[in-house]
């Protein structure tokens, strides 16, 4: 299936302070650093923040995003709080979403460059 995924940053250390925290609420450690991208990941990079400097901010309406797995509900609260506390925006607050076949519970936000993040888990309970 996918291997990894990566989006564009257009100033590297301020996303790798929005990341790490971010990230490390969902167990994804900075395990590669490189003059022009970072790896995150649990055993090896599934997640690479890539500098584009004359990358603009992504629309909101593009579309686009990531969805990272949770293993908890309390990942996800954590990973929203970090998210924000990091310089990033909510794009939709914790909670269960509406959904036809499983109970679904996510968090949206949006890093400093409007790339639009989930994290996900469907809770037994």
């Amino acid at each position: 299936m996918i291997d990894h995924v990566s989006v564009g940053v257009s100033d590297l250390e301020r996303s790798a302070r929005f990341y790490e925290p971010a990230l490390a609420a969902l167990g994804l450690i900075r395990l590669v650093t490189r003059p022009a991208t970072i790896g995150f990941g649990k055993a090896y990079p599934e997640f690479w923040i890539n500098l584009r400097a004359g990358m603009t901010p992504v629309p909101h309406e593009s579309g686009t995003h990531i969805c990272l797995r949770a293993r908890t509900t309390a990942e996800i609260d954590a990973f929203h709080a970090a998210a924000l506390a990091s310089g990033g925006r909510s794009d939709g607050a914790p909670g269960l979403r509406p959904h036809d076949r499983v109970r679904y519970y996510a968090a949206f936000v949006l890093d400093p460059d409007g790339n639009r993040i989930e994290a996900v888990t469907f809770p037994s309970e």
